[in-house]
């Protein structure tokens, strides 16, 4: 049997490893994984050491939520290793950052 003849109705899965890339800033990749609806959304993120979203990263039109996978993630304010679980609500902002680098996991809910 393939695997698609072992997949459960309404599944979808992606690897990261096949996902397109598109470079945000210089150092900065996204992946997309997944769209849904609604406009939800799931990603992974990955940031070089010494990286910083150019401007600032509003939430809109609702929350964003994330995972640190590896490195260590800091939003303008503080740092968070891996492991931490982030809910910056709709209309919240922050500057995105790491000196180390990271991978993170991102979703978007409402969009």
């Amino acid at each position: 049997m393939t695997t698609e003849e072992h997949q459960l109705p309404g599944y979808v899965w992606s690897s990261v490893q096949d996902a397109p890339v598109n470079e945000l800033f210089p150092g900065i990749r996204q992946r997309p994984l997944w769209n849904g609806d609604n406009g939800a959304h799931a990603q992974v993120l990955e940031m070089d050491p010494n990286t910083c979203w150019q401007g600032v990263d509003v939430h809109e039109p609702g929350p964003e939520e994330v995972f640190v996978v590896s490195g260590v993630f800091n939003d303008g304010h503080r740092d968070y290793p891996p492991g931490s679980f982030i809910h910056a609500p709709a209309g919240s902002s922050h500057v995105p950052q790491t000196t180390t680098g990271c991978t993170l996991f991102v979703f978007y809910p409402e969009g």
